[in-house]
């Protein structure tokens, strides 16, 4: 157990492909559990999905994902140079318990990461983003 990887995906979503082919690979390859590469191809298309729609005002970017995992836990670091987006203070938190009917469409991505991630860090450096993302590996 034990590995470092790097991927880079650019901002089209026929990339996430790419994205979701590499969590798999990467699982089969360091023994992740079917939860745990569940979890993070859910976890990176939301944030990948919302990079591309809402990240940049036109023009193709990059986003890297590098992928670092011990016995104990996987920790992903997404870095992008799109705008500033703390998801931990600048996503507002959905009503959940409102009904349906009241509840406006979208938003619950970023709560489902806050959910499903342990651990979420957020800085802004040198222009871009990077969120850091962990998930222990005990299910």
């Amino acid at each position: 157990m034990g590995l470092t990887r790097t991927l880079t995906i650019e901002t089209r979503l026929d990339e996430l492909n790419r994205l979701t082919e590499a969590v798999e690979n990467l699982g089969e390859e360091d023994n992740w559990s079917p939860a745990l590469v569940g979890k993070v191809n859910l976890v990176l298309e939301e944030l990948a999905i919302n990079t591309i729609n809402h990240g940049h005002d036109g023009g193709l970017h990059d986003i890297s994902f590098t992928f670092s995992s011990t016995e104990d836990a996987l920790t992903i670091e997404m870095v992008d140079d799109g705008k500033p987006f703390d998801p931990l203070t600048d996503a507002p938190v959905p009503d959940v318990n409102a009904p349906m009917e009241e509840r406006p469409i979208g938003g619950l991505g970023v709560f489902l990461v806050r959910k499903l991630m342990d651990e979420l860090t957020y800085r802004r450096e040198e222009g871009r983003n990077h969120l850091t993302l962990v998930a222990y590996r005990a299910e």
